[in-house]
């Protein structure tokens, strides 16, 4: 999952902003391998697994899977690390022993460019608030970066100002940045969307969050403004995750893509500040948070400037470096050029030994150890693993699929979906002839369920397909218990869904077969608030994994229905990605 919060991904406004994106990558041609700025560091070999591996899709496959890649040997599987070159050769290993084809021309490696960017974290943000010096420290009052590869950026006695929710959006007839100019600035916003705090149905999607109030989408609408700086209060309800997960999610080294390879505006300096932080900065210059947060929920609210200048002197180390999908491909009997595509991040948050530790390991760690490593067991090993069992599936499925199969696991998913967008924007299928792509990421391990959850339910007619299949292992679909925590733009299919291509992000839901939806809630808290991006988010061979098999056997149902029919699935009427799926499609004359 994202480097923001917790996991299952959410729906979508019908905005115009994202109809069009990412369209014109429709037919690229899969690029020659990209020159390696820096050659990944070195690894020794992953031992070899007596483990039998068996045709169908199991448990005892699945855990294995999961054991190894979430072990401590891979040491959190960080970009760029000893850990990435341990997973991607162990999952070029599984996918040679299936027996499948490279799947970027004569190689199972697709090279993806990155800026590695290290903030020094004793910097701090100081403030003039009326005449009066202020300072905001790393980490417990705010976190900042930068995404302009530069190893220094100043900015000096920017004017800050409030801009409600950072949000410019034509169709909601809303601009929070109308009537003020913010060029040079330091703009401050709330995160998620105005009907959101405002409990107003009529705003936005009322509970359910847009692309509007994602961080990301903030930050980059703040440096089409031309925004010095930029920062988001944050809120535990508004964000769906604590501080805990934007600190550490800020921390260490961030990746970025090239500026050539992602040539949006960005901005020097953009970040967070804690609510605490928040609320007694705009006491000392005479504005109440709370008072603020109603403003802002309602139409027509006009930009604040606030009396206080914000200085910064961040200093980052830099280095270019890169990472690697790994791409394997099986390809279709009759209808070869036609393929549905698996896709999961191998990607986490790696070894922060450097950053002094965390809890220990397990309930019998002693209260002296420390754990430093971010070994993302459920986020998402699981992802990968699922992806590995489904393959083998379909390497041993009789008759073979009538069209190709391709694996894709992705990288830089927790910098920001980098490694998707990056194969988006250079497939090695052609856009138009992937018919749909279906992602695994964060599976749950908490037994079977009653009904299955589809993030983002509602969105396209590979819906029809799963319902089929689930209704036939007894189970119903439903939306995302929290469509507030705007989980669909968190994950990997975002990308694919921006360019036009049916995406289907689904997974177990809450209603369990022991316990009912009670349990199922349970478990899904004691997930985020325990594990999610912690070191405590480990392998446990007490999961109970039959659930997950069922998961990964109906998703496996969905691309075998798709891999045998002549079938083009399309977003639904009216959502926000047909128009892109549509002029996606013109040129193959379907």
């Amino acid at each position: 999952m994202s480097r923001t919060p917790f996991h299952p991904t959410h729906w979508l406004s019908a905005t115009s902003v994202l109809a069009a994106a990412l369209a014109a990558t429709a037919c690229s041609k899969p690029p020659a391998e990209a020159p390696t700025a820096a050659a990944p560091q070195a690894a020794a070999p992953v031992a070899a697994s007596d483990h039998a591996f068996d045709a169908a899709i199991n448990a005892a496959d699945f855990a294995e899977h999961v054991k190894t890649l979430a072990s401590d040997e891979f040491g959190g599987r960080a970009p760029g690390s000893a850990g990435e070159e341990k997973t991607v050769q162990y999952l070029e290993a599984q996918f040679k022993r299936l027996g499948l084809k490279p799947g970027n021309g004569d190689s199972y490696f697709q090279t993806v460019p990155m800026v590695q960017t290290t903030a020094d974290e004793s910097t701090s943000l100081k403030l003039d608030v009326k005449g009066q010096a202020r300072e905001l420290k790393f980490g417990s009052d705010m976190v900042v970066g930068t995404r302009t590869g530069q190893s220094e950026v100043k900015v000096d006695a920017s004017d800050l100002v409030f801009v409600g929710y950072g949000v410019n959006a034509p169709e909601q007839n809303w601009n929070d940045y109308a009537g003020v100019d913010v060029k040079g600035k330091t703009v401050v916003m709330f995160v998620n969307d105005p009907g959101f705090h405002a409990q107003d149905a009529k705003l936005f999607e009322g509970k359910r969050m847009t692309y509007y109030g994602r961080w990301t989408y903030k930050f980059e609408e703040a440096a089409r403004q031309g925004a010095a700086a930029a920062l988001i209060i944050h809120d535990s309800e508004g964000a769906s995750y604590g501080w805990d997960v934007v600190k550490n999610s800020w921390s260490g080294a961030q990746f970025d893509l090239p500026a050539k390879d992602d040539p949006e505006p960005r901005l020097p300096v953009q970040g967070w500040i804690t609510g605490d932080a928040a609320r007694k900065l705009l006491a000392d210059l005479g504005q109440d948070l709370d008072a603020l947060y109603k403003a802002a929920g309602k139409p027509g609210f006009k930009a604040i400037p606030l009396q206080a200048k914000a200085s910064i002197d961040l200093k980052s180390q830099i280095s270019e470096k890169s990472s690697r999908n790994v791409i394997a491909r099986l390809d279709g009997a009759k209808r070869p050029d036609e393929a549905i595509v698996y896709m999961a991040h191998w990607d986490h948050l790696g070894d922060h030994a450097d950053k002094g530790g965390h809890e220990g390991h397990g309930a019998d760690a002693s209260a002296a150890a420390v754990d430093t490593i971010y070994n993302g067991a459920i986020d998402n090993a699981t992802g990968v693993a699922g992806i590995l069992e489904i393959a083998e599936a379909f390497t041993k499925q009789t008759p073979p699929p009538d069209r190709s199969l391709l694996f894709v696991a992705v990288t830089l998913e927790e910098s920001g979906l980098l490694g998707s967008k990056y194969y988006v924007a250079h497939p090695t299928v052609p856009l138009n002839k992937t018919v749909a792509v279906i992602n695994l990421d964060a599976m749950p391990v908490i037994g079977k369920a009653r009904d299955m959850t589809v993030i983002g339910y509602g969105s396209s007619e590979l819906e029809d397909i799963l319902k089929t299949v689930a209704g036939a292992q007894g189970r119903t679909l439903h939306a995302e218990a929290t469509p507030e925590d705007g989980f669909y733009f968190r994950s990997d299919h975002f990308n694919f869904a921006k360019a036009g291509v049916p995406a289907l992000y689904a997974k177990g839901g809450d209603d369990l077969i022991d316990g009912g939806t009670a349990a199922g809630q349970k478990a899904n808290t004691d997930y985020r608030d325990q594990r999610y991006h912690k070191p405590a988010d480990q392998f446990d061979p007490g999961w109970k994994m039959d659930g997950v098999v069922q998961d990964l056997d109906a998703l496996y149902a969905v691309g075998k229905t798709l891999a045998g029919n002549e079938q083009w699935p399309n977003w639904y009427e009216g959502n926000a990605f047909r128009a892109a799926h549509d002029k996606l499609m013109k040129p193959a004359a379907k």
